[in-house]
């Protein structure tokens, strides 16, 4: 199976797409997309969403993994980067691709089987379980291929 794994967001959103199965993965890309402030909310949605339409078309991914809205005490924030999840789940449902949500929790308990994992004892078991060729610059490209890493573990049913 091949997986685009998406940390969301409208100033740096993660991506990654994986391959494989279970223990199996292979990390065939991987980055954070960055947009300025500078630029008008709209522009940087469309700047995320033309990287996400590259990557559809260069891997022809299966299925599309998603990070799930957490709230935080910003609302203009949290109502950003819920405007940015919904255009990316736009993008995947149109493309036919299989979509998977999975909460902050439930990724941690996937990785390190524990629900109040530390940021970086999840990036130390992504660095485990998978060949990390080039340091990933940002915690939101970590948290892009955590994402992926739990689909493949749910391979057999996306929405688990």
């Amino acid at each position: 199976m091949k997986v685009l794994a998406i940390d969301p967001g409208f100033g740096r959103c993660g991506v990654a797409v994986l391959e494989g199965s279970g223990a199996k993965a292979t990390l065939l890309y991987s980055t954070c997309i960055e947009t300025s402030p500078k630029l008008p909310f709209g522009e940087r949605l469309l700047l995320i969403a033309d990287e996400i339409l590259t990557l559809i078309k260069e891997h022809e991914p299966a299925t599309m993994a998603i990070e799930e809205l957490y709230f935080s005490n910003n609302q203009k924030t949290v109502f950003q980067v819920a405007e940015a999840r919904g255009m990316i789940l736009y993008i995947a449902y149109a493309h036919h691709l299989r979509v998977a949500e999975y909460n902050p929790l439930s990724i941690k308990i996937a990785l390190t089987g524990y629900g109040r994992a530390s940021k970086e004892q999840v990036t130390k078991m992504v660095e485990k379980l998978i060949i990390v060729e080039k340091t990933p610059k940002t915690d939101d490209e970590y948290d892009a291929i955590a994402v992926g890493l739990t689909a493949l573990a749910h391979e057999r049913d996306p929405r688990a």
